[in-house]
């Protein structure tokens, strides 16, 4: 005997916007806040918080990786990274709480050592741009995974609208860490991955008896 397949309502890795809005409005938004005081700390000690960055390749500098996207070099770097933290992190939570975490530390991490083994020596980079374009990369890149239409409407709006930030992946601008966005980029597809396989291993599939 077998059972007629029952239409699965849509799954909760195919969203496109968070199950909870407002408690994930108050998580970026307390994010961002963090950015704003660490500013704040960063100028009370004259700067000294920007040289806890990443710093290829060093051992003093390996701890940049856990600090560095907290902290920037003056308001117009944290200015210029507000709405992109703020719009992104918002969006990438459309799956809760829990897997945008687990997406945020992949970018995180990813970026961090990706810069502190590619960049360029003598240097050290700080903000919250690597992250940032991680998140965007996970929001290009699920709706494949995922196979999910909503996803991938939502992945053209934001090239229409930041499409041109891309080109921050590529070498060219003084004082840009593009690695910091190559690889952050490229653990947002991780993460993506990640969660589409993570997704697919817990769905149901159809009784056969």
């Amino acid at each position: 005997m077998s059972t007629s397949p029952v239409p699965a309502p849509v799954r909760s890795g195919q969203r496109i916007l968070p199950p909870h809005p407002k408690v994930a409005g108050l998580v970026i938004f307390s994010f961002t806040a963090l950015l704003y005081l660490v500013e704040i700390a960063d100028l009370v000690s004259r700067g000294w918080l920007e040289r806890q960055g990443i710093v290829p390749r060093t051992l003093d500098g390996l701890d940049g990786v856990i600090w560095a996207p907290l902290v920037h070099a003056g308001w117009a770097h944290l200015l210029a990274n507000t709405v992109p933290v703020l719009v992104f992190g918002f969006l990438a939570m459309a799956t809760g709480i829990a897997r945008w975490t687990a997406v945020t530390a992949t970018v995180w991490v990813v970026s961090g050592l990706g810069v502190w083994l590619t960049g360029d020596p003598g240097t050290t980079t700080i903000g919250a741009s690597g992250v940032a374009f991680g998140w965007l990369a996970y929001l290009l890149v699920r709706g494949i995974f995922n196979r999910s239409f909503g996803q991938l409407l939502v992945a053209a709006v934001l090239l229409v609208l930041w499409g041109g930030t891309l080109w921050g992946l590529l070498p060219g601008k003084a004082g840009v860490s593009w690695q910091a966005h190559l690889f952050g980029a490229i653990g947002g597809v991780l993460a993506a991955w990640f969660a589409a396989r993570s997704q697919r291993r817990r769905a149901p599939g159809n009784l056969v008896a």
